[in-house]
């Protein structure tokens, strides 16, 4: 006779994916009620440990690895690819934006080194410390990335945890202070951007997943290149620049090239994965751009601007659809 603790362990374990249940539920139960006294097992509940740890395996098995059913084993390749691809961007935005901010700073006179100063230190030592943590916690996006390449996935999990949090301040801050909120849609994308990625990382990169690959090349060399792409469009183009312009130039070119290497691969169909991730990283970039123009439509702006940002806005545009079509027929394919 089933007992009422049966059953809602059996309720609990429905989180998991069928075919894993198949296979695993009935031993699960088993181990479960092992140690449980019959007589009470209807006045018993799972644990909140028991059903926590139902959880994570329940995105363990979906976001799983090679041995899996097809789609889950697909699912969990993709995310992992866009984990990777998404981290390594940050990684690199942050190094190059804080290269470039203090460069202008400290070559442009006492007054400019004040005023980049003064962001620290100018309205008190709350707001100090929190500036503090904005300016240095997203360098952890370089500790994580090659923490991750490297596959020391626990600090991997930890620095982006980390790096991401500076994102929320802009939405929390108009609760805490009296300043008004500003650009709000360019703050949720931004958080978007940061967190996506970092939750991915956490889920997809679990113990029973393969470690981290790169496309090409080495993680030195890659995130080299992303930092001078990054750091040459702003130099190069600074009429153009505002703060999705450097990321969004390198996921352009990025993808480009991932493409152009695609088409010369003999086993192209095995990177549909990686076309998966690049159209939903290319998503969240443009969802970034389009936030970062709104606050200046109606404001008179110089040409070379409006042109550069909607000529980026359609490049990642028709980036995006041709990712998602090589996606499905990759997909289709295997």
């Amino acid at each position: 006779m089933t007992t009422l603790l049966e059953t809602r362990y059996r309720a609990v374990l429905r989180l998991l994916p069928a075919y894993y249940r198949e296979e695993r539920e009935e031993e699960m139960v088993e181990v479960f009620l092992w140690d449980v006294d019959r007589d009470t097992q209807d006045q018993s509940r799972p644990t909140l440990g028991e059903i926590a740890s139902v959880a994570a395996l329940a995105v363990r098995s979906r976001l799983a690895a090679a041995g899996a059913p097809r789609p889950y084993a697909l699912l969990g390749s993709a995310v992992r690819h866009f984990a990777l691809f998404a981290v390594l961007l940050q990684a690199a935005a942050a190094v190059v934006d804080r290269i470039m901010n203090l460069t202008w700073a400290s070559t442009h006179g006492a007054r400019q080194w004040e005023m980049f100063l003064s962001g620290f230190t100018g309205r008190g030592a709350p707001l100090g410390a929190v500036a503090v943590a904005q300016w240095v916690l997203p360098l952890l996006w370089t500790v994580g990335f090659f923490a991750l390449v490297h596959d020391r996935r626990r600090l991997a999990r930890t620095a982006v945890l980390l790096a991401a949090l500076p994102t929320l301040w802009p939405l929390l801050e108009p609760l805490v202070s009296q300043w008004a909120p500003s650009e709000p849609w360019f703050a949720v994308a931004g958080a978007l951007l940061a967190w996506l990625p970092a939750l991915a990382l956490c889920a997809a990169f679990h113990r029973d997943a393969p470690p981290a690959a790169l496309p090409a090349g080495t993680p030195g060399l890659l995130f080299t290149a992303c930092s001078v792409v990054m750091g040459g469009s702003l130099v190069l183009l600074p009429a153009l620049a505002d703060a999705a312009w450097a990321p969004a130039t390198c996921f352009v070119l990025g993808a480009l090239g991932w493409l152009l290497l695609r088409a010369r691969r003999a086993d192209a169909a095995s990177t549909g994965c990686g076309a998966v991730a690049l159209a939903a990283l290319g998503l969240l970039l443009l969802a970034l751009r389009v936030a970062a123009l709104l606050p200046w439509l109606g404001v008179p702006l110089p040409v070379a601007f409006v042109g550069g940002a909607l000529a980026q806005t359609a490049a990642l545009t028709l980036l995006v659809v041709a990712l998602v079509l090589v996606a499905r027929r990759d997909l289709a394919a295997r």
